[in-house]
């Protein structure tokens, strides 16, 4: 990881963090916990985080934020974004971010360390990078930053092995 996008990491991390944003992404978590149990064919619940939430702390390159809960015991399946770079971080609970890269995918644990190492508890997805959330039994919330907007945010699903695109949609 290059010392810019540590340093980018450290400043989302420490934004999200902050007593307020913290608050309201735990209240965020525990409505979207109540909607993941009112939806069991689902594999997530997300809502759009207002930006001003993390008052003038954020770099200008982040255009949205997310806060998804991710169903436990599931795989979210082979999803890309061509128009944003994505950084998550494990907010509470744990799971492996696989990212697809030269034919195969590879593994980055996450979990919810407020005092461990940035790589431990961030995963930085460049556009147009596959990936998958592969969550254990219980359920795993993470905040997203993006550098597309809430109206512009493209996500595709497909194969990543032969870069098939199933579908195509906007979140929002």
């Amino acid at each position: 990881m290059s010392a810019a996008e540590r340093l980018i990491l450290k400043t989302l991390d420490a934004a999200v963090r902050s007593p307020g944003a913290a608050a309201l992404i735990k209240s965020l978590a525990d409505r979207l916990d109540g909607a993941l149990a009112q939806r069991p064919a689902s594999p997530m619940a997300w809502e759009t985080v207002p930006l001003n939430l993390y008052g003038d702390s954020l770099p200008p390159l982040v255009r949205s934020s997310w806060v998804f809960i991710l169903r436990g015991g599931k795989a979210s399946g082979a999803e890309r974004h061509p128009n944003s770079h994505q950084r998550t971080m494990s907010f509470r609970g744990s799971g492996d971010v696989q990212l697809w890269a030269e034919g195969h995918w590879y593994s980055q644990r996450l979990r919810s360390e407020p005092e461990g190492v940035i790589e431990d508890s961030w995963v930085s997805i460049p556009p147009n990078t596959w990936h998958q959330w592969v969550v254990p039994a219980d359920h795993w919330i993470v905040v997203s930053f993006h550098t597309a907007g809430e109206e512009d945010l493209i996500e595709e699903r497909g194969d990543p092995g032969t870069e098939t695109v199933t579908r195509q949609g906007r979140y929002l």
